[in-house]
């Protein structure tokens, strides 16, 4: 599964640099297809269509004004997400929070960016959520064990143990899901992946693949999805170059 990943990025570097209206298309195509199924798996319902003409600034007839929001704050986390990578910032609760607040700003701004102080469920889940009183340690334990324990891994499987970790310990009332599909991406393309989009039509295996590794700390499911939409980001690339 690695060794795949590892020879279609392989084939990427040996192409570097990148012709420079190449590299716009392809950042302009997965921004959009990242941005429109990470929202669509949370039940927004614009389509890939009108995610796009949103992202334009313009107003859909008929869909909700939180629904827009998700889509031009989706796009604006993406890109402080590249800022970070430019400015090679270290990674912290801090940039996390700064992460949630870009994804809920303007839709719950008392809760954006603010860890949960009230207990809640994960709808359809086996799992649940620690109290919110030890949200604030095992959010401290999660970053230690970034440092810690996360250079010892492969990227794709610090990547997703980051993600199925964050989730696990659901600190924020909303946005959970989005936060941690920006994480996940976020450490893959701080080594030189490109973004890993899970689709829409995966929801139902991505959500038992989280339940499974919440419960039963079976992790291959998740790793074996991430692979997938991995590679097609990286065919996307391998395509086009």
């Amino acid at each position: 599964m690695f060794k795949q990943i590892e020879q279609k990025k392989n084939l990427i570097d040996q192409k570097r640099p990148l012709p420079p209206n190449t590299l716009k298309s392809i950042r302009e195509s997965i921004l959009l297809d990242w941005t429109y199924n990470s929202n669509a798996i949370e039940g927004n319902t614009l389509t890939l269509s009108e995610t796009k003409v949103v992202l334009e600034g313009i107003t859909i007839g008929g869909k909700t004004l939180n629904e827009h929001l998700e889509a031009i704050n989706h796009k604006e986390a993406i890109l402080y997400l590249e800022d970070i990578i430019k400015l090679q910032e270290t990674f912290s609760e801090w940039q996390i929070k700064n992460i949630h607040r870009l994804i809920l700003k303007g839709i719950d701004d008392d809760n954006a960016g603010v860890y949960r102080k009230e207990n809640v469920l994960i709808s359809g889940a086996k799992h649940t959520p620690p109290h919110y009183v030890s949200v604030p340690a095992q959010m401290e334990e999660l970053i230690n064990w970034y440092y810690e324990e996360g250079p010892k891994l492969h990227v794709m499987e610090r990547s997703s143990l980051l993600h199925i970790e964050f989730v696990k310990i659901h600190p924020f009332v909303d946005g959970n899901g989005r936060t941690a599909r920006l994480l996940l991406n976020l450490e893959l393309m701080k080594n030189g992946y490109p973004p890993s989009i899970i689709k829409k039509e995966e929801r139902i295996d991505y959500y038992n693949a989280l339940d499974k590794a919440h419960t039963r700390n079976e992790f291959d499911d998740f790793f074996q999805l991430i692979a997938k939409s991995l590679n097609r980001s990286l065919d996307l690339y391998l395509k086009l170059i």
